[in-house]
């Protein structure tokens, strides 16, 4: 299992986040789901298209990044920035962080899901954070 690591050099100046998010505006399924990235306790790349993120205790959302993440596997600490706000939600716009050789580099995020108990417990362990 990794940790994540969120510091500020890496993240270029992450903004921190005053309190915990609240349910955005309704959408047709409910309350928006939303977490801070402080919270993130660990992440899994399954490969270089998705990160699977432990948050708190028991939930666990999924990262689907655009263009991939090359090295995003062999990352020991990743970073999350939000770009539409302090928190991030599902679907909203999201950028990981994760450091390379050449310096970090920069992931943006497709869509952001929280994944259902029966698609953790279905979860491959390697998958797993």
């Amino acid at each position: 299992m990794r940790r994540l690591i969120v510091t500020l050099a890496l993240a270029g100046g992450l903004a921190a986040c005053a309190g915990p998010p609240g349910p955005g505006p309704a959408a047709a399924e409910g309350p928006r789901q939303c977490f801070w990235a402080r919270s993130v306790n660990s992440f899994s790349a399954v490969d270089d298209d998705t990160v699977n993120l432990r948050v708190g205790v028991r939930d666990y959302y999924q990262l689907e990044l655009i263009g991939g993440c090359p090295d995003i596997d062999w990352a020991q600490k990743i970073a999350i920035q939000s770009r539409g706000g302090s928190s991030i939600c599902v679907g909203s716009d999201a950028v990981l962080i994760a450091p390379s050789h050449i310096g970090p580099q920069r992931c943006h995020v497709r869509t952001v899901r929280r994944l259902t108990p029966q698609e953790v417990e279905a979860m491959d362990p390697k998958a797993k954070p």
